[in-house]
């Protein structure tokens, strides 16, 4: 349970999306917080900050994901492998030796569907192993949480194409309204403004192991798009093509899948984890009020 003496300490704070917007929902929840100045991969530097500030809580969002897209991470593998698997694998193995516990903001990106988990069928569930290594990003990702299970006290959240109120570019949903294709496939996805206070109730819980961490339910890109439409840019237009097609333009292929989230929701009741359609309403609705209160409504297109 919470307790007034909780001290977080947040790696991916200072640079990071999910981390800058974790840091600044645990200083609005009044926790004491620390951002790491230790970069992942260099251990002995990580144990003297975390021995020196002695956190309760470890949150984990850094990595290497990509820029401009996970494409990256196929052309710079040592670099990929020393943060997502060297520096995760470090803070797992530091924190779980001092009985601290660890938060990593993990992926979902680690499956794809196949002839037992189609498309509205079934989803993925947490003791599934990853059957998706089209890209070295998720081949990564999928070892490192098969080894991340053993280490108690540690808590993996399996995040899909992460979602804010806003349209800033790391946004899944303003990555696809400026693709000039998209495909149409239902997937997972996290509503960061209703799953990031929840990874955080589970860190207080001091949950541990894997965990789907997406809204129930699975939505595609035309959906999404559609939404688009009805609440920002009536406007707008968007093409679609195949993901045979998507694959002959991308270096590595990406990762579709639908996540079952019974787990999360069950293990948080009382936490406000919506089906996704009606999580992207509320997220459609803030993002229009958001740009009408910043007198940016409706926002600037620019060519695709």
């Amino acid at each position: 349970m919470s307790s007034s003496g909780d001290v977080y300490l947040l790696y991916g704070g200072k640079t990071g999306w999910l981390g800058g917007k974790l840091h600044q929902l645990l200083q609005d929840q009044g926790k004491k917080v620390y951002l790491a100045e230790a970069r992942l991969e260099n251990r002995e530097s990580m144990i003297r900050e975390i021995d020196e500030l002695k956190p309760t809580h470890v949150l984990n969002a850094a990595g290497v994901t990509g820029r401009p897209n996970v494409d990256w991470c196929d052309l710079h593998k040592p670099e990929t492998i020393r943060a997502n698997v060297i520096g995760t694998l470090n803070l797992a193995d530091v924190c779980s030796s001092r009985g601290i516990h660890c938060t990593m903001y993990a992926t979902g990106c680690i499956f794809e569907y196949d002839a037992e988990h189609t498309i509205g069928g079934k989803g993925f569930v947490e003791d599934d192993l990853p059957n998706f290594d089209g890209s070295f990003y998720s081949l990564t990702k999928g070892m490192v949480e098969r080894m991340l299970r053993v280490y108690p006290g540690v808590l993996v959240l399996r995040v899909r194409m992460p979602i804010s109120d806003d349209l800033v570019a790391r946004n899944f949903i303003t990555k696809i309204t400026k693709y000039e294709k998209v495909v149409n496939v239902p997937n997972s996805m996290t509503v960061l403004t209703e799953l990031l206070p929840a990874s955080l109730a589970a860190a207080e819980k001091r949950l541990e192991g894997i965990y789907n961490f997406c809204n129930p339910g699975a939505i595609s890109h035309n959906e999404i798009l559609e939404m688009y439409k009805k609440f920002i840019d009536p406007n707008f237009t968007y093409t679609n093509f195949s993901i045979e097609e998507q694959d002959k333009i991308l270096i590595a292929r990406r990762s579709n899948n639908t996540l079952d989230c019974n787990k999360l929701v069950d293990a948080l009741p009382g936490v406000e984890i919506n089906e996704i359609h009606v999580a992207m309403e509320g997220v459609f609705a803030r993002m229009r009020a958001n740009l009408e209160k910043e007198g940016n409504f409706p926002p600037v297109r620019n060519d695709k």
